[in-house]
């Protein structure tokens, strides 16, 4: 007896293919369209692990995780425009503050789309956003390296520490205003469609009523770590998107033979590390999510090669799906990246022999 996928999962499915898919490789030369944003809002994928009473669907992180490989597939711009949107759902989620009220329900319903501006926080003791008191609320200072999906998201997820050390998030307009400058577009390697900027803050202030979560910086840190280790489902999402490629190389068996190989690889290192996803204690067996992740990131990076090198000539051209699989697996190896991380995928690559 065959289970009926989710119903996120078809429609994650069709978005892919009538909307993601075949303008994949314009969005990668143009930059994400509002149009594929305001689908993405109108799926019901914003809301995918919000709660019910809130307009989201409480789907279960099985869930969660195939929908993103599904969208990362089709067009990896748009998923990870799209993926920022989650975190401050789950900050509002977890939240007991008056701003929960106010903005859970528009984040969940596809209303608003929301970008997160925290990874700075993971360079402690550096601190390069501070947070002071000021006026009955706070002031952000400092600067934010990356900023994902500038004049695409509504609001945003701002985070600094304070003078007491702790990790502060606070909601604002993405757009901007006094205290708040964008730096032009940055130009990537890949991903640049992704309207990524830095933001120079100098005197934002936002007020209490704006703040979603005050806690002690090592409390997040705690929770915020073990995150990473775990293998990204968009990196089974651009593989697969390989593989497909890979696999209808006209008339060419050795090509399919390549594709079978490595989609049997594949599913073996997704059915591990999804294992290890749903275990009931981030913090445990660590060294084995490092392994695993590794081991996903050896995987795409034979399927992207694999359909370069099928391609022969044509995938250097930019109109090629094959060199944009590859460059945005080149981004994947490096998205969310840890020192922990960092170290686990370099010992792994100094141990490859020939």
């Amino acid at each position: 007896m065959t289970t009926a996928p989710h119903p996120l999962v078809t429609r994650a499915r069709r978005l892919a293919a009538e909307v993601l898919a075949p303008q994949a490789e314009r969005v990668d030369q143009e930059g994400v369209s509002a149009s594929s944003i305001e689908a993405i809002k109108g799926s019901g994928l914003l809301g995918v692990g919000a709660p019910v009473a809130y307009g989201g669907s409480a789907a279960p992180a099985a869930v969660a995780r195939e929908t993103a490989e599904i969208l990362a597939g089709a067009c990896c711009s748009t998923w990870f425009v799209q993926t920022q949107h989650h975190t401050p759902v789950q900050t509002l989620a977890k939240s007991e503050l008056s701003v929960r009220e106010r903005l859970l329900g528009p984040l969940a319903s596809g209303e608003l789309l929301s970008g997160v501006a925290y990874a700075q926080l993971r360079a402690h003791p550096r601190v390069p956003v501070r947070v002071t008191r000021e006026r009955g609320g706070w002031r952000f200072d400092g600067t934010v390296p990356w900023y994902t999906g500038w004049g695409l998201n509504d609001v945003m997820l701002l985070a600094g520490v304070t003078d007491a050390d702790e990790a502060l998030f606070a909601f604002t307009e993405a757009r901007e205003q006094p205290g708040l400058r964008p730096s032009s577009p940055m130009r990537l390697a890949a991903l640049t469609a992704s309207r990524t900027v830095s933001l120079e803050l100098d005197g934002l202030w936002l007020p209490e009523d704006a703040v979603a979560l005050r806690t002690p910086y090592e409390t997040w840190a705690a929770t915020d770590r073990p995150k990473n280790t775990n293998a990204s489902p968009a990196v089974f999402g651009i593989t697969a998107s390989a593989l497909d490629l890979l696999a209808a190389a006209d008339g060419d068996p050795a090509a399919k033979e390549t594709a079978d190989a490595l989609r049997t690889r594949l599913d073996e290192v997704r059915r591990q590390a999804y294992e290890l996803a749903d275990h009931p204690v981030p913090t445990e067996r660590i060294a084995e999510r490092l392994a695993v992740k590794t081991r996903a990131y050896d995987v795409m990076r034979a399927a992207t090669t694999a359909a370069v090198v099928a391609g022969g000539g044509r995938s250097i051209d930019l109109s090629s799906p094959a060199q944009r699989l590859a460059r945005e697996g080149m981004f994947l190896l490096v998205q969310g990246q840890t020192a922990e991380v960092r170290t686990a995928h370099l010992g792994s690559l100094g141990r490859l022999t020939s």
